[in-house]
């Protein structure tokens, strides 16, 4: 199966390990994953902040870079909302551009969702289990945006197919971290409001692992965490699983 990643822009500029990951887990499963260097920014801080002349640009240019790909992969939920959420409605007065827009939509995917609706992976039968030593215990954020993804807990049972994976459901689990991409920035008491509470939720818990699959939510709450002194690791999906199937090297 032809697939490409898209890594995004947080991904690539803090989380490359993830993108890293992402490729070695689909390559693991059949896939044939290429990367069009082309490729940029989604969009999507030049939409939230009105800009959306720039925010067309943009998507006009993913869809050219991404146009011969059959599948298109990206380890972000934001990202991937931004595409399905608001690619139609810039481009809707653009009928050459917005048919490409829709088939766009269509082959792109979150992650965890390709992996359990499109390769319907198992696994659990593919031998997946966490490195000796390794922390068990793993809580998970749920991202806003992965709603106009019409997903829910694809990333939880995905987790719970790893041999060894002690499962903490987190309380208030669907709640923002805070971070909201300019919201963090114009609204900063709220939003470190929230950061705290879910920092709180977090430690509740008594989980060592954080799985967070989203960089802008990973970046923020990673950095509470750091600031409050709590003692757990922020991690994709996609790392977990390569690390349960022996796919990294330390990259």
């Amino acid at each position: 199966m032809k697939t490409s990643l898209f890594v995004t822009c947080l991904t690539d500029t803090f989380y490359p390990r993830v993108g890293q990951a992402v490729v070695h887990v689909l390559e693991h499963f059949g896939c044939d994953v290429d990367f069009p260097v082309a490729q940029t920014c989604c969009g999507q801080p030049m939409f939230n902040t009105g800009c959306h002349g720039d925010a067309r640009d943009l998507a006009k240019k993913m869809i050219d870079v991404f146009a011969d790909s059959e599948h298109v992969v990206t380890p972000s939920g934001s990202c991937c909302a931004m595409i399905h959420d608001y690619y139609h409605e810039l481009l809707k007065d653009d009928p050459a551009y917005l048919k490409r827009a829709d088939a766009f939509i269509a082959k792109t995917h979150e992650f965890a969702d390709f992996m359990l609706n499109v390769l319907k992976v198992d696994l659990a039968a593919a031998g997946a289990k966490l490195p000796e030593g390794a922390p068990t215990r793993t809580t998970y954020h749920y991202s806003c945006h992965l709603r106009g993804l019409h997903m829910t807990d694809e990333a939880v049972r995905l987790l719970n197919q790893i041999e060894g994976v002690d499962y903490a459901p987190l309380d208030k689990i669907d709640q923002c971290c805070g971070f909201g991409g300019t919201f963090a920035v114009k609204f900063a008491e709220v939003s470190g409001t929230l950061v705290r509470d879910k920092v709180n939720c977090i430690k509740q818990t008594g989980a060592d692992v954080l799985m967070c699959n989203d960089g802008g939510c990973a970046l923020n709450i990673t950095g509470c965490l750091n600031r409050e002194k709590v003692p757990v690791q922020t991690k994709h999906l996609a790392e977990i699983i390569a690390e349960s199937l022996g796919l990294m090297n330390d990259e």
